[in-house]
């Protein structure tokens, strides 16, 4: 039995019980892993076209993992305003079975939403009431799911005809009828338990859908792959990490060891349509341990410039080189056009884990600049355009450094957004460092972590009140503009409007409305049953503007927190998934 709550005009409130019956949503039957159960008839669906996904910027929904495909997690939604914020109520909401990581954002198409829980499961909900519509249940019985690393997550869907996109954690790409929540077709893409795993959502480009597979810290070779949006069939594998032969392979040791070379791609990616190019991260190296593998170890923590059609790699711009402290460089970018020093660029923008803020040129991967938004010791600066990395703050066999950010970066997974109207990037930040140290190597084994290195995540001394911050930088000189300081992490992603806002969610359970300009609190909902790490969404129905978020703490931070997830506060956050609506 699931519990949907909504709120009447009046304020009043309601709580039904759905018990519908033996073939129905919350019926016996339906408990059954991998199956998929109807609940009553769906509102008006009008299928996700190519260029209804090229114009999603424009679109009343919310399309796809960061609403358009310039991943700018921007709405020209404005009904919902600075000057009416603080009238916003909960209108609907639903709560999960599942107490781990809830991270996806809700995926709006008219009046309907599909959202998805940890452990791949997609609930699809009328967008303005909540009533259940159907729910997909992926069947998970007989994985381990040992090697999936940071929690059990799904990071949501995608659309496109008329059908619903998953990728799961047994490295399934799923393809559902979005009317009816029947499976249309489903692939896998390697084994489950052996070091890969997904928790991304989809990005579908020209019947293309396109993800990525994780394992880094099991030494899994990294891919980005797509498959015919019809038929599952597998169109194209791009390997992030290049043989021998290849361009690129040259930056590994001639031993074998690129085929166990980490660089997942575990973040959705963003899609140029003037150049018809897809951006893509790349993630950390495996081993952890750097002096196991010499030289920059190509295409880890990088973005990489994809030709969509086959997968060739145009051209990459590596993070860190060389990486030796789990800096992925998986984290989205976003494009924007910038004008930096007088010159007007094309760029896309990102907040690495390593603590440095980028500008790159989309059209050559070339650096526009770089700046510090969290304290960043281990990459010290920049030399023709290329990262620095200090020497001395590499760890080795016996040797323990001290260096900042610590592993879990100055930003993680959590994206951010790009206001055109302010012409700022919002930046879920963490002030964290590190202690990191080498450990006596062992031999690769699949399924088993491949890392060789031990650490403890520690506080920056530089802010030693505050774990998390909310930033806005601005994007012509790439300084910060405004911050909002917080005492627990801060670990969720960024929602801007055209109605002069920027949504995210605390640790402590609160969507926060700030002043997109100014980041001043303009609104912030009672507590919630958990922590927010939900990516935050916004769209129209019948003229009428909602937001909406997971609260459901978990993720990488309990698990790999060290000090952080030791502090008394955070272990004290409450976990259960939680669905909040909001609207005027």
């Amino acid at each position: 039995m699931h519990a949907l709550r909504t709120r009447c005009p009046r304020g009043r409130r309601l709580s039904l019980r759905l018990a519908l019956g033996g073939s129905a949503l919350f019926a016996a039957g339906a408990a059954l892993a991998g199956t998929t159960a109807a609940a009553p008839p769906m509102p008006a669906y009008a299928p996700v076209t190519d260029a209804r996904l090229a114009n999603a910027a424009n679109e009343d929904g919310w399309l796809m993992y960061r609403h358009d495909y310039g991943s700018t997690g921007y709405s020209k939604l404005s009904q919902i305003n600075a000057g009416n914020v603080a009238g916003l109520k909960q209108v609907w909401d639903y709560k999960s079975d599942f107490d781990q990581g809830h991270e996806a954002p809700p995926v709006v198409n008219g009046d309907v939403m599909f959202i998805t829980t940890p452990k791949d499961e997609v609930h699809a909900f009328q967008a303005s009431t909540g009533k259940p519509l159907w729910t997909y249940k992926h069947d998970l019985s007989a994985v381990g799911l040992k090697t999936v690393c940071c929690d059990v997550v799904n990071r949501g869907v995608a659309l496109y005809g008329n059908n619903v996109y998953l990728a799961t954690l047994d490295n399934y790409v799923v393809a559902l009828n979005a009317q009816t929540g029947a499976v249309v077709w489903k692939t896998q893409l390697m084994a489950p338990d052996l070091g890969g795993a997904m928790t991304l959502a989809p990005l579908v480009v020209k019947g293309r859908v396109i993800v990525g597979l994780s394992g880094g810290e099991y030494g899994l070779r990294g891919s980005v792959r797509a498959l015919d949006a019809n038929s599952g069939k597998l169109l194209w594998t791009t390997y992030t990490i290049p043989s021998p032969k290849e361009p690129g392979g040259n930056t590994w040791p001639n031993n074998g060891s690129y085929k166990t070379g980490g660089g997942g791609a575990w973040l959705t990616g963003t899609y140029d349509q003037d150049t018809d190019t897809l951006f893509w991260g790349v993630g950390n190296p495996g081993p952890w341990l750097a002096t196991l593998r010499p030289g920059d170890n190509l295409y880890t923590d990088s973005v990489i410039a994809l030709d969509p059609e086959n997968g060739h790699i145009k051209w990459h711009y590596q993070y860190t080189p060389h990486d030796t402290w789990d800096y992925d460089g998986t984290n989205e970018t976003v494009m924007t056009d910038i004008t930096y020093k007088g010159v007007a660029h094309k760029a896309i923008v990102t907040a690495s884990r390593n603590g440095w803020f980028y500008a790159i040129d989309r059209k050559n991967g070339k650096l526009i600049y770089a700046t510090r938004f969290v304290s960043a010791t281990s990459v010290s600066g920049f030399k023709n355009g290329h990262p620095v990395t200090d020497s001395a703050l590499r760890p080795a066999v016996g040797k323990q450094v001290f260096t900042c950010p610590s592993f879990l970066g100055g930003k993680n997974w959590w994206p951010i957004a790009v206001d055109p109207q302010t012409h700022y990037a919002y930046v879920p930040a963490m002030h964290t460092c590190m202690t990191i140290k080498g450990v006596d190597p062992v031999a690769y084994k699949p399924g088993l972590a491949f890392l060789d290195e031990t650490f403890n995540v520690m506080r920056d001394p530089a802010f030693p009140n505050n774990w998390g911050d909310v930033e806005a930088i601005d994007l012509d000189t790439g300084k910060q503009a405004w911050h909002f300081p917080s005492k627990l992490p801060w670990n969720d992603g960024m929602l801007a409007t055209a109605g002069g806002l920027v949504f995210s969610g605390s640790a402590d359970g609160h969507l926060y409305a700030f002043d997109a300009k100014t980041g001043a609190v303009k609104w912030k909902s009672p507590q919630m049953t958990s922590g927010i790490i939900g990516v935050p969404s916004t769209w129209s129905v019948g003229g009428k503007q909602y937001v909406g978020v997971w609260a459901g703490w978990g993720g990488a931070t309990p698990i790999w927190g060290g000090d952080m997830a030791k502090d008394p506060a955070v272990q004290d956050i409450p976990t259960g998934g939680h669905l909040y609506v909001f609207s005027l």
